[in-house]
């Protein structure tokens, strides 16, 4: 699969091996290679503990620190899940020891203390010593999917508008919107986004339109991301233009990356959402998920 094309050459990256780069002069012919057919299996079985760890996988934080059994996580502040503290396991000291340590963890970093609850699989008195600490509480639902319906979702024509890379272009992080300016957490953004076992970036531009960027491409209408753990496909960072929704773009993101999953031998599908995101918990309902559990991140009050 062709996976870039500039002015450093091509890189393409077979079904078996590492990726191939070599320079434009080679090129002899191409052609148009359709992805394998996704087929039916049913999503490994895993529980909310594996799940999370599976997800933190295909999420990494710049820095990572054990705590004990707990996972400190540091990454400029771009997202909870890359700043957060995972507490499966048991931390190795008495409860108000670790949220101590935590807090001075994060309180070296000039980061909030967010502790991530999972249950089960952190520790049963954590929650009740959180509650003691006056802790807040932001609940997120994991979904989980079959992969192979997803692959088949939407119109070809909308698949067909959808181009997969290994890396996010400048075009991709245009759209997505929790890009900063700030060039700390920027940094930090492309270091978590392109961590995990296997990513792929998605993007649909609006080669339709009559309107283009500074550069002369046309603007980007959506963009996605995929990480593949062996059985399992995260799926995130799915932002549609708002001038753009309600076409399917979102369906047919997912629907090429869980194709390109399926043939790297992936047969379930996870996502992570806020409870209170009820868009997107409307696409994802129509597209099969359903909620494996949900966990809950807990900000530690600072003193």
């Amino acid at each position: 699969m062709l996976t870039s094309w500039d002015d450093r050459g091509l890189t393409v990256d077979p079904r078996n091996g590492d990726p191939v780069s070599f320079d434009e002069k080679l090129l002899v012919a191409g052609k148009v290679v359709p992805l394998f057919p996704a087929r039916r299996a049913a999503p490994p079985a895993a529980a909310p503990a594996e799940l999370q760890r599976i997800a933190a996988r295909g999420w990494p934080a710049v820095e990572q620190e054990p705590l004990g059994g707990w996972t400190l996580r540091a990454s400029a502040g771009f997202t909870r899940r890359a700043n957060s503290v995972q507490t499966l396991d048991d931390p190795g000291r008495p409860l108000p020891d670790a949220l101590a340590a935590v807090r001075a963890w994060y309180a070296a970093r000039g980061l909030p203390a967010w502790v991530e609850v999972s249950t089960p699989g952190s520790p049963a008195a954590l929650c009740a010593e959180l509650d003691r600490l006056g802790a807040t509480y932001a609940p997120t639902l994991v979904r989980v999917a079959e992969l192979a319906p997803l692959a088949k979702l939407g119109d070809k024509a909308g698949r067909d508008r959808v181009r997969l890379a290994r890396t996010a272009g400048a075009d991709w992080m245009s759209l997505y919107r929790r890009v900063t300016d700030d060039p700390a957490v920027e940094e930090a953004a492309r270091t978590v986004i392109h961590g995990g076992p296997s990513v792929w970036f998605a993007t649909v531009h609006d080669t339709y339109g009559c309107e283009t960027e500074g550069d002369g491409t046309p603007p980007v209408l959506a963009v996605g991301r995929c990480v593949i753990d062996g059985a399992w496909a995260g799926f995130g960072a799915i932002e549609v233009a708002p001038w753009a929704r309600r076409r399917g773009l979102a369906t047919a993101l997912m629907a090429v990356l869980a194709a390109r999953a399926a043939e790297e031998g992936a047969t379930g599908a996870y996502l992570q959402v806020e409870a209170e995101n009820d868009g997107a918990i409307a696409l994802y309902d129509g597209l099969g998920f359903t909620t494996s559990h949900t966990y809950h991140y807990a900000r530690l009050p600072q003193r």
